[in-house]
């Protein structure tokens, strides 16, 4: 322990420069042989022969020696004195890491009960006794996603800061203890852009986009997730298009085609084009998984819709386009 060091130094001390250790004496002068006090002299012997072994006998043995030699100024109570004093340091050190381990551990359990409001309710005070908590960070993080998956969205904003702060540590170098439950730091990292890009889904959908590409273009779990382009599509058409729709009625609509139109439409195609390939990423993947049969067919008929509207009408190609589309490098905004 941390007194430890410190008392061995001391001790060493008290061994060089001290007198002998307590023990029964005759006093000078007199008569007859008489001892001096034996309860000094045995608490202070149990003192130091559970100095090492069992620190806790010996602090209260020390207390006990204190207790009634305290007024004397000699060797033996200025050493006890600063055992004593280092011993309880030590012990409060102990106790509130112990406290502050027991908190965290309550938050992270919340994620695992879903007691959402909980874990968030004590975020402020795990990040105070360690800002740079970086497992906490993580958990906060990401687990606004868990949270929404319960239809419960009450805790977006805060998480998107927490991942924020997460992403800025590991991509700065560090790194937990552990990467568990996750499987690596790409998978985190991963983790982590995927979720801020989904906090930002209905409120900024044009921010959210760059999260989208980086979670896909990380090499981990989210890059082969039919969600992430889905949700990249989703954003594309919430975003961006939208603005570029709205932005184009507005200036040229019911108006003469003019170099300036045409430019403008031909933006918005683009956008549209992006929009194909995110849901013909998000059909290709999901045609892998059994699990994501319902969904997929969802994203096929959206799919469909969109491409027919942006070819005449026709299918002719989708197929084509789903088969190879993800041996394709994934379009940059």
């Amino acid at each position: 322990m941390k007194h430890q060091a410190l008392l061995a130094l001391l001790f060493g001390f008290t061994l060089a420069f001290a007198a002998p250790a307590l023990r029964a004496q005759p006093r000078t002068g007199a008569p007859v042989q008489e001892t001096d006090d034996e309860f000094k002299v045995t608490t202070y012997k149990r003192f130091t022969d559970n100095r090492e072994p069992n620190p806790a006998a010996a602090y209260q043995a020390a207390r006990e020696y204190m207790a009634k030699y305290g007024k004397e100024d000699d060797q033996y109570t200025r050493y006890l004195r600063v055992w004593i004093s280092a011993y309880e340091e030590d012990e409060r050190n102990l106790r509130l890491a112990a406290e502050r381990a027991d908190r965290e551990q309550q938050l992270l359990g919340s994620f695992t009960q879903k007691d959402f409001a909980k874990a968030y309710g004590m975020a402020k005070q795990v990040l105070a006794d360690n800002p740079d908590n970086l497992k906490v960070l993580i958990a906060l993080g990401y687990g606004g996603v868990f949270a929404s998956e319960t239809r419960n969205e009450t805790f977006n904003d805060a998480a998107g800061g927490y991942a924020q702060k997460a992403i800025q540590q590991i991509e700065s170098g560090k790194a937990p203890e552990t990467w568990a439950p996750f499987k690596n730091r790409e998978d985190v990292l991963a983790s982590l852009y995927y979720a801020e890009g989904f906090y930002l889904l209905k409120p900024k959908p044009e921010s959210s986009i760059a999260n989208f590409i980086k979670a896909a273009q990380i090499e981990s779990d989210r890059k082969t997730s039919p969600s992430t382009y889905y949700y990249l599509a989703l954003v594309y058409q919430n975003g961006p298009y939208r603005r570029l729709s709205e932005d184009y009625t507005k200036r040229f609509g019911n108006q003469p085609e003019s170099p300036e139109s045409k430019a403008a439409l031909e933006n918005i195609n683009k956008m549209m084009d992006k929009i194909i390939d995110a849901y013909a990423r998000a059909v290709a993947l999901a045609s892998k998984d059994p699990q994501q049969q319902g969904p997929r067919t969802q994203w096929l008929n959206r799919l469909t819709e969109l491409y027919k509207f942006r070819h005449d009408q026709s299918d002719a190609g989708l197929n084509e386009l789903i088969a190879g589309v993800l041996s394709k490098p994934l379009p940059q905004p």
